[in-house]
Parts: C-alpha cells; sequence; structure tokens
C-alpha cells in the first residue's frame, strides 16, 4: 500500500521527458557554465518541490520551465552593462529573472541579486532557493515601495518580470533609475502600446531588444527617465503620481498578475 502512494507521488513521466528536452533547448538558447548549471539544477529541483505546495507559476506553464522562465532570464545577462555588479528584482515571485541571474552571477566577484517579494511564502521559498544553491542573493520581504526608500547604496541594474503595465513599472521602479540604474524589463506582444502609454507621462531613454525564447517578445532596455509632469512642490518619488491611471501598490498588481508572463 505504502509503495501505490509513493508512486503516486512521483512525476509523471511524460513531464520529466518534457523538462529533460526543454532544458537541452534552453541550454542552446542561452549556454552557462557547468558551475551555473549544477546551480540551476539545484534551483530547478527547490523549485519543483514548493511549487507543488505553493504556486509559483501558472502550472501549465511547468512542462516549459527552461525555456519560459529559466532561458527567458539568462538572456537579460546579455543586456546588462558589463561591469554590472548590484541588482535588483522587484516582484522576484518564483525566482525570475532574480535568482536565475543570481545563480548566473555566483562566480563574478562582488556580485549581489536583491529579491523583492512581499509575499511570505514566496520569500520563504527565495530564501532556501538561494540557500541551496550558494546564488549570491538577499531577500527582502517588504514591499517595493518600501524597498525603495533605502536601497543600495549602488545600483546597476532594476529588473521585474510579469509585474505590472510599463508606465506602473517605471513609477515603481523610478528612485532606482534615476539614479542611473539600468533597466531591464520582459514584455509581451503588446509593449508597443504599453511605450506609447508610458511616454504620456514619463521621458523615457530606451531600446527593444527581441527575446530569444519567445519571437513576440521584446526586453525595454531604459538608460534614463524623467516624469514629464511634476506636482508642484514635489520632489523625489512624487514622480509615483505621474501614472495614467489610479496607481495600485506593487504588492496589489502581483497579486492580480499571480505570477503569470505578460
Amino acid at each position: 500500500m505504502s509503495g501505490t502512494g509513493s508512486a503516486e507521488m512521483a512525476p509523471p513521466p511524460a513531464l520529466e521527458a518534457e523538462l529533460a528536452a526543454d532544458r537541452a533547448r534552453a541550454l542552446a538558447l542561452t549556454p552557462v557554465s557547468r558551475e551555473t548549471l549544477q546551480r540551476l539544477d539545484d534551483f530547478v529541483a527547490t523549485f519543483r518541490d514548493w511549487q507543488s505546495r505553493i504556486n509559483l507559476i501558472a502550472p501549465s506553464t511547468e512542462p516549459h520551465l527552461w525555456t519560459r522562465h529559466i532561458a527567458d532570464s539568462l538572456q537579460l545577462l546579455a543586456l546588462a552593462p558589463p561591469q554590472a555588479a548590484t541588482w535588483v528584482d522587484l516582484g522576484s515571485g518564483g525566482g525570475f529573472p532574480g535568482l536565475v541571474i543570481a545563480c548566473a552571477l555566483a562566480d563574478k566577484p562582488g556580485a549581489k541579486v536583491h529579491l523583492v517579494e512581499s509575499k511570505k511564502k514566496k520569500a520563504a521559498f527565495l530564501e532556501e532557493a538561494a540557500r541551496v544553491t550558494g546564488a549570491p542573493a538577499v531577500i527582502h520581504a517588504v514591499r517595493i515601495e518600501e524597498f525603495v526608500k533605502t536601497p543600495p547604496k549602488s545600483v546597476d541594474v532594476v529588473t521585474a518580470r510579469a509585474l505590472a503595465p510599463f508606465a506602473e513599472l517605471l513609477a515603481a521602479a523610478y528612485p532606482l533609475l534615476k539614479k542611473g540604474a539600468c533597466g531591464l524589463f520582459p514584455k509581451g506582444q503588446d509593449v508597443a502600446n504599453e511605450l506609447t502609454e508610458a511616454t504620456k507621462y514619463w521621458k523615457v531613454e530606451a531600446s527593444l531588444a527581441t527575446s530569444r525564447t519567445d519571437p513576440n517578445g521584446r526586453i525595454v532596455v531604459v538608460q534614463g527617465i524623467e516624469p514629464k509632469v511634476r506636482p508642484a512642490g514635489a520632489g523625489g518619488n512624487s514622480a509615483m503620481r505621474t501614472k495614467p491611471q489610479k496607481h495600485r501598490k506593487p504588492q496589489e498588481i502581483r497579486q492580480a498578475q499571480k505570477g503569470r508572463l505578460p
């Protein structure tokens, strides 16, 4: 009887075969070192264990975990400034892209990736994944608006994936971007409309890079930003009020998105 129970808990062979094939495709798209691959394998094992208990990604995307989530995260490394060592990932959720990037940067001297995730269960998962992989990640179990009040002294890159429409995303990341950090924001096929809407409220110096994992996807690379309108007498984070619609808190945005890709 106990043997039957354990068999029922084992992942279906078809899923294991799909994941193995997807892993090979992902590594062809975004090759990594042997050391990084070992860390990623450890991350995936931890991720799948937690995914069976809490919803880190949409279950329908699990067979494509390596291409849709891991390779999709790894491709950001090639778009970052070569000297970039300190990263901030807003709304890290299941570790994409922040924890994956941390795995890839583990051998880079001085590298550190700050993962901002207010949901306690997901933050606990990130803590465990960082411990298992040895990735240089620091988990901040706070809301984004609290984190940006006292950010690290120097931030080279800001990332966010499946977090919010671009205009709202710029508002959330503005306290970091205005200090010179590069923004790397994966977006879906509606990116042109999101950019048009955002430029009504922000002066953005940005370019688009084609996604390696999705022919319809683009990565918005932000090199500079300033608000077009500031309320009289406002300063600092008041730029977050220049949004096109009533701004939702990043925590509420993540709850609405539930970790799914745009």
